[in-house]
């Protein structure tokens, strides 16, 4: 007769050393790893070209599980692109809000000014990611969601462009900067053109610059603006 309080022990043993499951990932889990496989396949491949078994594979989930989280491939990257999109309008913010928000003296302008246009050429490395994705708008814009571009815009160029437009206009109010009433917006749109035109040279960041090139850039960038809409140390009535 075999040993009923031995076998229990026995199986007891087999039970201890028996490797544990590793833990099943949760919903959120999935969806986050759905997300960055997505980011890296479309600004890798394009948004024509990627696929979401491509996504799958990065992301080391199933096909079906993506699809129990999102409808289709363009649902999937107006998520991605649009999430990325938010989170760099709030960097972008941060660094005005730093360097210009507290802006008091004239002799300060060109220097804070600088400091601003360093860090704004220097977000290409700061958001690789996104800024792969915004590669592809460049190269195969057409052929993306048109509702997703227009969100894109919505969300981050033309709020970041208001964004500085307001600043600027207290700065100008403030005696700080000589911007004519009502032209603060063009005011803006020259200073992200200027300082922001080295993202187009370096097809955001796929060719970066060198430090000193990236210096040189802010600088004559920082001097064009002043020089359009500077004022004397003295203040806007020398």
């Amino acid at each position: 007769m075999v040993d009923q309080t031995g076998s229990s022990r026995g199986r007891g043993r087999e039970a201890a050393v028996k490797p544990a499951r590793a833990p099943r990932k949760g919903l959120k889990e999935k969806r986050e790893a759905i997300q960055y496989g997505a980011r890296t396949v479309f600004g890798r491949d394009g948004y024509t070209r990627a696929s979401i078994d491509a996504i799958a594979a990065e992301a080391g989930v199933s096909t079906r599980t993506i699809y129990n989280h999102f409808t289709d491939k363009e649902e999937l990257f107006g998520s991605v692109f649009l999430e990325s999109t938010v989170s760099v309008t709030e960097a972008s913010q941060e660094l005005l809000d730093r360097h210009l928000g507290k802006l008091r003296r004239i002799e300060d302008v060109e220097a804070d000014f600088l400091a601003y246009a360093r860090d704004w050429v220097g977000q290409g490395s700061e958001h690789p990611e996104h800024f792969a994705l915004v590669r592809q708008i460049v190269t195969e814009g057409s052929r993306m969601p048109a509702a997703v571009i227009d969100e894109w815009q919505r969300t981050g160029p033309r709020t970041l462009r208001r964004n500085l437009a307001r600043r600027l206009r207290e700065l100008a109010d403030a005696g700080l900067l000589d911007i004519d009433a009502d032209a603060e917006m063009a005011a803006a749109r020259h200073l992200s053109m200027l300082v922001g035109g080295v993202m187009l040279e370096t097809y955001f960041g796929a060719l970066p610059m060198g430090a000193d090139e990236v210096e040189e850039y802010a600088r004559s960038a920082v001097w064009a603006f002043l020089k359009l809409y500077g004022v004397p140390a003295g203040g806007a009535g020398e």
